[in-house]
């Protein structure tokens, strides 16, 4: 039998190798480009040209190599030689192993280096400040709705959104030694909490369950006592040598989580973009409905508004609208120019490409 691969391993080496050597002579060429690109001045990050890459190698491909794993293999490659031309920092809400973290890494790739830091807002305040190019936060779930804490940081902070992952997320139960007796009490933070209490209730209805402010931290707490169960990432599984003791807890299947890329520029339009703006509206009867009746009017579809009260304010809110389409389209434009106009307060958020949803192995 070992004689018969041998032939097979051969072919196998050789192609291995063939690889190889195009992946070098590929990052030699992105170092070129980002050279060039550094001389006109011109961004390192092209959207546009990424999705061209994607949906060309998807139609070539015909379907024969499984086109997830194509599209995750060719992101690695992409961001991996685009960090060569500009090496990337990216803040996200930690400790190491979070969702967040692994969203940032769906993203962002595994060459950026990254940094844990303890809340939202801090995550803000790099961006703003510079110390940091780009953070990542999560901003709503299909579940349990939106993230507050990030909505109110983007009336805080001046910051533009950049990007955007949507991530489908399985949860687990985790501890140090896998065996679901041993554990007293659960931690996570509220959210997975929150979307696992049913299959909680009915299995382990004698455990307390602890809201933590991260999942990484819940991961760190079942490392550090036997006692204590997590609902964490696969990551953070992999980072604190955890065992796994049930697999796919939440109550709803389809449980995905949208998080934000963060910076101070957006980026250039990819062809399937969003526009994110935050509003304020002249007190008089129907203000809401001519501002939407002028998206419509417009032909533009919004895809989310949601109001977030003003701190210190009674009674007074804003308004985050995401719309389909780039700033740089004529009638997104124009539609914004307009509400900028009618609007008691107005800030573009930012325009950025529509993310396609990524599954998390959570």
């Amino acid at each position: 039998m070992a004689k018969d691969l041998t032939p097979v391993r051969d072919g196998i080496d050789k192609i291995d190798n063939t690889i190889l050597e195009l992946l070098k002579e590929r990052l030699s060429l992105a170092k070129s480009i980002g050279k060039l690109k550094d001389d006109s001045k011109r961004a390192k990050w092209d959207p546009l040209r990424e999705r061209q890459i994607y949906d060309r190698l998807t139609e070539l491909n015909k379907g024969v190599f499984p086109d997830e794993a194509l599209h995750s293999i060719f992101h690695e490659i992409i961001t991996t030689c685009r960090l060569s031309q500009q090496k990337v920092a990216v803040a996200y809400l930690g400790p190491e192993a979070t969702f967040t973290h692994l969203a940032g890494v769906k993203y962002f790739g595994q060459s950026a280096t990254y940094s844990p830091l303890e809340s939202i807002e801090d995550v803000f305040s790099e961006v703003e400040k510079g110390r940091t190019q780009y953070g990542i936060v999560p901003v709503e779930n299909s579940i349990e709705g939106s993230v507050f804490s990030t909505l109110d940081s983007f009336m805080k902070y001046r910051t533009k959104i950049c990007g955007e992952v949507r991530m489908e997320i399985t949860h687990n139960l985790v501890c140090k030694s896998g065996d679901i007796k041993d554990i007293q009490t659960v931690a996570s933070h509220s959210q997975p909490l929150a979307q696992c209490r049913e299959w909680l209730r009915k299995h382990i209805p004698s455990c307390p369950t602890l809201p933590v402010f991260s999942t990484g931290a819940a991961a760190q707490m079942a490392a550090n006592n036997p006692n204590i169960g997590a609902i964490a990432s696969s990551l953070a599984i992999k980072t604190y040598d955890l065992q796994v003791v049930v697999k796919g807890i939440e109550d709803y299947r389809g449980n995905t989580t949208r998080f934000l890329v963060i910076g101070k520029e957006s980026p250039s339009p990819s062809g399937e973009d969003k526009t994110s703006l935050l509003l304020s509206f002249m007190e008089r009867p129907g203000a809401l409905n001519e501002i939407l009746s002028i998206i419509a009017r417009a032909d533009i579809n919004l895809a989310k508004i949601e109001s977030r009260p003003i701190k210190g304010k009674q009674w007074k809110y804003l308004f985050f609208l995401d719309l389909v389409g780039h700033i740089a389209d004529p009638k997104v434009k124009d539609c914004c120019k307009t509400l900028n106009a009618l609007c008691s307060y107005y800030e573009w958020l930012g325009s950025y490409p529509v993310s396609d949803s990524l599954p998390a192995d959570a």
